[in-house]
């Protein structure tokens, strides 16, 4: 970890290796209905918004990311357009209606993240917390006075780095509808006070 470095933002040669760590995090929530995998990548690729992401590298190579939302975009902003040029028409209409379920609002009381994942070679090895006392900085630098997540109630990992790290949860969601369409059941909403 000597080497780790957090860095704002995501370099344009590391865009393809995030879409890949992103789809390889995400992909068993979203892959119904991202899916098939290229088209999932190559439009995750299109549609990162650096400006939005926290990078953790390390001897060159992407090993993390944290990504953040605000009034401004997301992590993984899905416009219209980048939808149409990855599914065409009808799959990128029925993609953002399907999409819309899961969306959360942008929380103005709490700086909200909005995903984060690490290599899995290098899971359990402090990366993931180094990304979450960066977005933390960041929140504080934004001055915001807390930081918010949602976890799907089946990633016990997660949501075990969440607690390690300060974080408690506060509420559960229930999928409701949406549980056949993406797999779990609740999404958990965790808070930490900075």
């Amino acid at each position: 970890m000597a080497n780790l470095r957090i860095e704002q933002g995501l370099a344009p040669e590391f865009r393809d290796q995030a879409a890949h760590l992103y789809w390889q995090a995400f992909g068993p929530k979203l892959g119904r209905v991202m899916g098939p995998d290229d088209r999932a990548r190559s439009f995750i690729s299109g549609a990162l918004q650096a400006d939005h992401t926290l990078s953790a590298v390390e001897g060159g190579r992407l090993v993390g990311l944290c990504g953040f939302k605000t009034a401004r975009g997301a992590f993984v902003g899905a416009n219209a357009a980048a939808m149409r040029s990855a599914y065409g028409r009808f799959g990128a209409t029925w993609r953002r209606y399907a999409l819309g379920l899961l969306v959360q609002d942008t929380d103005n009381q709490r700086f909200l993240i909005d995903g984060l994942c690490v290599v899995p070679d290098r899971r359990g090895q402090g990366i993931g917390t180094a990304l979450i006392n960066a977005i933390c900085a960041e929140a504080v630098t934004r001055r915001y006075s807390a930081i918010r997540l949602d976890v799907v109630d089946k990633n016990e990992g997660a949501r075990r780095l969440y607690e390690r790290n300060g974080f408690a949860a506060i509420h559960r969601h229930p999928a409701g509808a949406t549980a056949a369409l993406f797999g779990f059941d609740s999404t958990v909403t965790m808070v930490r006070q900075l």
